[in-house]
C-alpha cells in the first residue's frame, strides 16, 4: 500500500452561537435607547403636552429668542405681543418654553458677616 497519508480538518470548535454574535449589537442598540431616544422622546412628550396647554395672557419664549405675551391662539399660529401695540405670529411649535415675569428683589442684603470678618 502506498504510504500516503492524508490530513483531516483540524476541529475548528464548532460555530459560535449566533445569539453570541448578534450580542454586541443588541448592547449597543439599548445603549442608544437609553442614551439618545428615550430621552428625545420624553422631552417631546413634555414640549407637546406644554403647547397644548398655552392660554392667553402666558410669557413665553420663541425658539428664536423673543420674549412676549400671548394675546391670541389658534391650533397652528400663536399671536404674541413684543412690546406695546407690537404684535407678531409664530407657528406654535416654535414656542419653546412658558417663562414667568421674575419680581424684582426688595430685601437688601445686610452685609453684617462683612463686618463681622473686619472685626476678628
Amino acid at each position: 500500500m502506498g504510504g500516503l497519508a492524508y490530513a483531516q480538518g483540524g476541529g475548528s470548535g464548532g460555530a459560535p452561537n449566533p445569539l453570541v454574535q448578534f450580542l454586541p449589537l443588541v448592547l449597543v442598540f439599548a445603549v442608544f435607547y437609553f442614551l439618545l431616544i428615550r430621552p428625545q422622546q420624553q422631552k417631546a412628550k413634555t414640549h407637546r403636552a406644554m403647547i397644548d396647554n398655552l392660554k392667553r395672557n402666558d410669557e413665553v419664549v420663541t425658539a428664536g429668542g423673543l420674549y412676549g405675551r400671548v394675546v391670541e391662539l389658534n391650533e397652528k399660529i400663536v399671536t404674541l405681543e413684543i412690546a406695546s401695540n407690537v404684535r407678531v405670529r409664530v407657528d406654535r411649535p416654535r414656542i419653546e418654553e412658558v417663562v414667568t415675569a421674575i419680581k424684582p428683589s426688595t430685601s437688601k442684603g445686610s452685609g453684617s458677616d462683612k463686618s463681622e470678618r473686619k472685626e476678628k
